[in-house]
């Protein structure tokens, strides 16, 4: 569901660095200060990874902001620059990415029916190179599984379901507070979370095809299906 933004150069792609600093009184970054232990971390991608390393090292509930800070070599304040917590640090730049999904079912043609539209919008929305495979199979893996982060997916994922819902009611001429566009905005939403669960537990398997299969099988209903891969 979370289109990896690694598919760039790195886990979240290009983002401004921070001055040099290094810890100063009181716990925050001091100016000019000679480096010491780890390179530290300037930018929201090696955040990231550094992140990830100690989620799996430590587990997601006991790894602290303070212990990404440190172990990046800047203060609480430069971290909370890039990231306002620490459930933001594994969703990423997903409110950017939103803006693209939205573009992506804009742009698709008026002529081509509804379900095979989305379709392809939602299979696209979560291409991504190969290479960054593995850190979204960990960034999807621990918002599915922490019960932390659980939570907090559930405010995330309204507003990529309110999106579905738009373009279904555009599409369908109705309201977007009609029943049938809200019903295809919790399947659509509901069969993306599916597909991914199964390529969580399944490492040989394509996520575009399983998003393909599921989003398939929503479009036919469950009187007929669609051959799995």
């Amino acid at each position: 569901m979370v289109a990896d933004t690694g598919r760039r150069e790195s886990v979240t792609g290009g983002a401004a660095g921070v001055r040099s600093a290094e810890y100063g009184a009181g716990g925050d970054v001091r100016e000019g200060a000679p480096r010491t232990g780890r390179p530290r971390a300037t930018s929201r991608a090696a955040l990231e990874r550094l992140g990830f390393e100690l989620f799996a090292r430590q587990g997601f509930d006991a790894t602290t902001v303070d212990d990404i800070a440190a172990g990046a070599g800047i203060g609480r304040r430069t971290f909370f620059r890039y990231f306002a917590s620490k459930n933001d640090l594994v969703w990423g730049d997903f409110e950017d990415q939103l803006v693209r999904l939205e573009h992506l079912l804009a742009a698709t043609d008026p002529s081509v029916p509804m379900m095979d539209a989305l379709r392809g919008a939602v299979v696209e929305f979560n291409r991504f190179d190969p290479a960054v495979v593995p850190w979204h199979r960990q960034r999807m893996t621990l918002i599915l599984r922490v019960p932390t982060l659980q939570a907090d997916s559930t405010v995330r994922y309204t507003t990529w379901r309110a999106l579905v819902t738009e373009f279904a009611a555009r599409r369908m001429g109705r309201p977007v507070s009609d029943l049938l566009p809200r019903l295809l905005g919790h399947a659509a939403l509901a069969a993306c979370i599916a597909a991914y669960e199964h390529w969580l537990v399944d490492e040989e398997a394509s996520l575009g095809v399983l998003l393909d299969q599921t989003m398939r099988q929503l479009a036919v209903g469950f009187d007929g299906a669609v051959p799995g891969p």
